[in-house]
């Protein structure tokens, strides 16, 4: 009856986990109205390298006494040309402008502006643009949403018409420039958009004489401000590529000396340009269209140091590290996927002549000290990846050559964390360098996400703050690591209890990825966390041996489906502003935008397919194991038949990885990091037990001290197709060799003497060996 139970046991506990991670929200604080009026000041490329006391004395007085942040200025388009960051203000939602534009350029042509009657004005494209964000992006954007919101608006200068004008095109109140005498235009509406300028370029000359026109508009605009109002200056758009981040202030009653935080982003210091028009309604204390904009009210959060060249420092820096992680990500994960292509290649011949023959006749078997070489690579190959986010620690992009500096300190922390592995305890087993490279990888992305995922912020095994994907939390290839590297850990610690107990520590250590994934505390990852949960239960499923029958498929299946709808029904019933992914997508089914979010995951699917080098890691470890690894030759079976519980763990990584990109929309990217990790380490393994495919044993009578081998339950060949395990075949002619595994025999293989009792059920080719005797050339047994 128990065993029967079992699979019910633990979906139920996968699933209590799963949603208890998921349902709990942190209080992000909640906008509340701080002001009458509200001034929204832009100019395009401003940032914070541009500010100091001397160039722009305004700006830096206002930065002083207010809360400041850095912007992500993301639009539809990249990069976001100036036309589209004042479209995607008005919008609260990613917009572009209709028209065409060279590859990475803006357009050159200027926006119409008509003022028929002398007091508002009239942007004749404005139809075509709102037709164009609706049908043919994919965001649904209605650019002008911000200006329906409230009754009355007003714009100054070109810029700010293109965020002020309603989706029919009409400005309310506009002036091409600030009056000389700007209070009384500024009062006349609750809310005023003005267009400060432009700074662009790379010549700080250049940029500085910008930077002080932008600050001389904004002391007039704050010299006319209206009383209890709150003043938002900010970086609105890109000038030059690549994307950079961008200034954002806010002064005003409740704004005071803090950091501009959004839920949008959930990261201290960081807010998105859809996050302005929310902020600027919240603070008004208006309601807001909530199908329409997509962006959050900002709110302002302690903690920003009281020196203000140290704060904006802070802000600088993370521009300049987004800078350089742009341009040295590239290069790393193309040399990452044809270093690890060009070492399954030299693995190959390494396969096929593992085995050692023991007649006279056969192949010579490879040097040992190329096999340790070639170790030590696939050990440095797994190891790539968290030494590449633990190199983040380092601030390497400050140095002239960031890339250089970047891969010396990667190349040294994988250099250590190789050694570390060589000479761990254990190394010597069939399973010790997986479980040791399985340990550390998951110990540097969980300690990172525990400590609020600073490594991967703007790192280049992270996200980067310019794309405006993620902010916080765990990122797309920290998740395939973590993925990987927990369920190994519960494969690989499974594998050394009792056949009974392995479920319940697979469940325990997959739970605790679970919680720390999908927590919003923690990793944020609803879709990984679920993805992770089907992981799981499929490892539990089949790690005491046996196939994935179709029961054991049902339960795993819904596991994740019941975590999947225990979140999606929590999560829908929060407010409208705390919901995450799936209760925001449930709402879009509700009122029929669905669809828009089915569009963009398909869309960033495909284009992350085509484009990220992380495909051909994943197609080139597919291609490894299916075409070598799962060949009879190739030693993944025999490792599979002899460790069920490592079978388990690489099946859960596949599963969680495919679900989780697909899901995530990140295509192949979770499976290539997750196979960058578990590929290497998977033809280490089979190197080791193909290496002792031919070594006896000896039954014996399984009790302690008994020098002979034992004889599984189920026959000399251990167990049965049901349970997974068979021994290693025996061979004539050969040696017996030391025994570096002896705690991996089979359950009731007797310890060595001096070892102790050895663990139950893992691989009868570590059990005991006995000289060889003369005779014919041996004969084997196919594991599994």
């Amino acid at each position: 009856m128990l065993r029967r139970l079992t699979p019910v046991l633990l979906t139920l506990a996968v699933v209590v986990l799963g949603i208890t991670a998921l349902a709990a929200r942190p209080d992000k604080g909640a906008a509340e109205r701080s002001a009458d009026f509200v001034v929204l000041a832009g100019a395009a490329g401003l940032r914070w390298e541009d500010v100091d006391p001397q160039t722009t004395p305004t700006l830096w007085r206002m930065a002083e006494q207010g809360s400041i942040g850095s912007l992500s200025a993301r639009s539809a388009h990249r990069p976001t040309c100036p036309v589209d960051g004042w479209l995607t203000l008005g919008a609260g939602n990613f917009a572009a402008w209709n028209g065409s534009r060279s590859s990475g350029g803006c357009p050159a042509t200027g926006v119409t502006v008509e003022q028929p009657d002398g007091i508002g004005a009239n942007l004749p494209d404005q139809e075509g643009v709102v037709a164009y964000n609706q049908d043919r992006l994919s965001w649904g954007a209605t650019p002008g949403a911000l200006a329906e919101s409230v009754r009355c608006s007003v714009a100054v200068g070109p810029g700010a018409a293109v965020a002020a004008a309603r989706p029919f095109g009409r400005v309310d109140r506009y002036a091409p420039v600030l009056p000389a005498d700007p209070a009384k235009l500024l009062g006349s509406c609750v809310l005023s958009i003005v267009d400060l300028g432009t700074v662009d370029g790379e010549d700080p000359a250049s940029r500085a004489a910008q930077a002080r026109q932008v600050d001389a508009q904004l002391a007039r605009v704050l010299a006319a401000r209206p009383p209890r109002s709150l003043v938002l200056v900010a970086g609105v758009s890109d000038t030059d590529t690549p994307s950079r981040l961008h200034v954002a202030v806010a002064d005003g009653p409740g704004w005071e000396r803090g950091w501009l935080t959004s839920p949008s982003t959930a990261r201290e210091g960081y807010l998105q340009l859809v996050d302005l028009a929310p902020t600027a309604l919240a603070a008004l204390g208006r309601p807001m269209p909530e199908r329409l904009f997509l962006g959050r009210p900002a709110v302002s959060v302690d903690g920003r140091p009281d020196d203000l060249r140290a704060a904006i420092d802070a802000p600088a820096d993370a521009d300049r590290e987004a800078a350089a992680q742009r341009r040295v990500a590239g290069w790393f994960f193309t040399l990452l996927a044809g270093a690890q292509v060009a070492l399954a290649v030299a693995v190959l011949p390494l396969l096929r002549r593992a085995r050692r023959h023991a007649g006279p006749h056969g192949p010579e078997p490879v040097s040992r000290r190329v096999v340790a070489v070639v170790e030590l690579l696939l050990i440095g190959a797994a190891l790539a990846v968290p030494a590449a986010l633990l190199a983040d620690a380092v601030p390497w992009w400050r140095g002239q050559h960031a890339g250089w500096w970047f891969a010396s300190v990667t190349v040294l922390l994988i250099v250590g964390g190789t050694a570390a592995v060589r000479f761990s305890p254990g190394h010597e087993r069939t399973l010790g360098p997986l479980g040791a490279v399985a340990g550390l990888a998951t110990l540097v992305v969980g300690v990172d996400v525990l400590t609020g995922s600073r490594l991967q912020l703007n790192g280049v095994v992270g996200y980067s703050a310019l794309e405006g994907g993620r902010y916080a939390g765990l990122g797309t290839v920290g998740l395939g690591v973590f993925i990987a590297g927990s369920l190994l850990c519960g494969g690989w610690l499974a594998q050394r209890v009792r056949r009974a107990w392995r479920p319940m520590v697979m469940v325990a250590v997959g739970g605790a990825a679970v919680v720390i994934v999908g927590s919003p505390y923690l990793g944020a990852d609803s879709i990984g966390a679920i993805a992770l949960t089907a992981g799981v239960s499929v490892a539990a499923a089949i790690c005491s041996g046996g196939w994935l029958t179709v029961s054991r498929l049902a339960w795993a299946t819904m596991a994740g489906l019941a975590v999947t709808i225990g979140f999606a029904v929590v999560d829908a019933g929060r407010p409208e502003a705390e919901r995450g992914s799936l209760g925001r997508f449930l709402a879009a089914l509700g009122d029929g935008t669905g669809g828009l979010t089915v569009h963009r995951s398909s869309t960033a699917n495909f284009e992350t397919l085509v484009n990220s080098p992380l495909t051909v890691l994943a197609l080139a470890g597919a291609a490894l194991v299916w075409f070598a690894l799962l060949q009879p030759w190739g030693g993944l079976m025999r490792l599979f038949g002899i460790y069920p519980a490592i079978r388990a763990a690489m099946a859960g990584t596949g599963v969680a990885a495919g679900l989780g990109g697909v899901l995530g929309g990140s295509a192949l990217d979770v499976a290539g990091a997750a196979g960058a990790l578990v590929v290497p380490m998977a033809a280490l393994a089979a190197l080791r037990v193909l290496d002792h495919s031919t070594d006896r044993t000896q039954p014996g009578s399984g009790r302690p001290g008994d020098e002979g081998g034992a004889t599984p339950p189920g026959g000399p060949t251990g167990e049965g197709p049901s349970g997974g395990r068979a021994a290693e075949a025996t061979g004539a002619g050969r040696a017996a060799r030391p025994d570096p595994d002896a705690a991996d025999a089979p359950e009731g293989a007797p310890a060595e003497p001096g070892r102790g009792t050895p663990a139950p059920d893992a691989a009868a080719d570590r059990a005991l060996r006995v000289p060889a005797q003369p005779g014919p050339a041996s004969t084997e047994v196919p594991a599994g």
